[in-house]
């Protein structure tokens, strides 16, 4: 739920930060910089004591960890959608506006595909970040993987080696997995782009 909040926030981000109406310009960076230059365990704090202040109503954990993961994945995400947007040929932009379209539907339709298509190998690395910062939920009793280890061995109470391990085989396990993903994605991108300039 995180990342399919963070994304579109992110795209959003990236757009404000190489904009040169200085409205979007600024906040946009002002977020960026204050986001990445904190913790992440700052911003859960801070959801989980201001979010229930701002709606007036308890906000379960989880949701506060969405909150807290949602703005800090997003000032990520942007920077890497902001290098890949600008990693791309100033003439693709030009050459959609000169063909009729506005700045939104080149942006839309000829930059942010081929933005995206080309940091996808980091933002999937980024996602994977996310999954380890999942853990960080514990400290405000979320029920994830870490929470839940904790629980076991307060019942087990002898075996904390054992029931910890386990988790951290967890955790490499899947991250192994999801960076295999990763490497498969990259190598088709590379064959991709090698078979297009032998084309050329």
């Amino acid at each position: 739920m995180s990342l399919a909040l963070a994304f579109p926030l992110g795209i959003a981000l990236a757009l404000g930060r190489i904009s040169s109406i200085r409205i979007f310009y600024w906040p946009s960076t002002a977020v960026v910089y204050i986001v990445r230059g904190l913790p992440l365990i700052m911003f859960i704090f801070w959801a989980y004591f201001f979010v229930p202040i701002l709606i007036g109503r308890p906000v379960g954990g989880a949701a506060t960890m969405v909150t807290a993961l949602v703005i800090y994945e997003s000032a990520y995400l942007a920077e890497i959608i902001r290098s890949g947007i600008q990693a791309l040929p100033a003439g693709q932009l030009e050459a959609g506006r000169s063909l009729g379209l506005s700045y939104t539907r080149t942006m839309r339709r000829v930059i942010l595909p081929q933005a995206l298509y080309n940091t996808l190998p980091s933002m999937l690395s980024q996602f994977i970040s996310t999954v380890k910062e999942t853990s960080l939920g514990f400290v405000i009793s979320v029920h994830e993987l870490t929470f839940a280890a904790a629980q076991i061995n307060n019942i087990l109470l002898t075996k904390p080696f054992e029931v910890f391990s386990l988790l951290a085989l967890t955790y490499f396990t899947l991250n192994l997995i999801l960076g295999g993903f990763v490497k498969l994605i990259e190598n088709r991108i590379q064959i991709k782009r090698t078979s297009a300039i032998q084309v050329a």
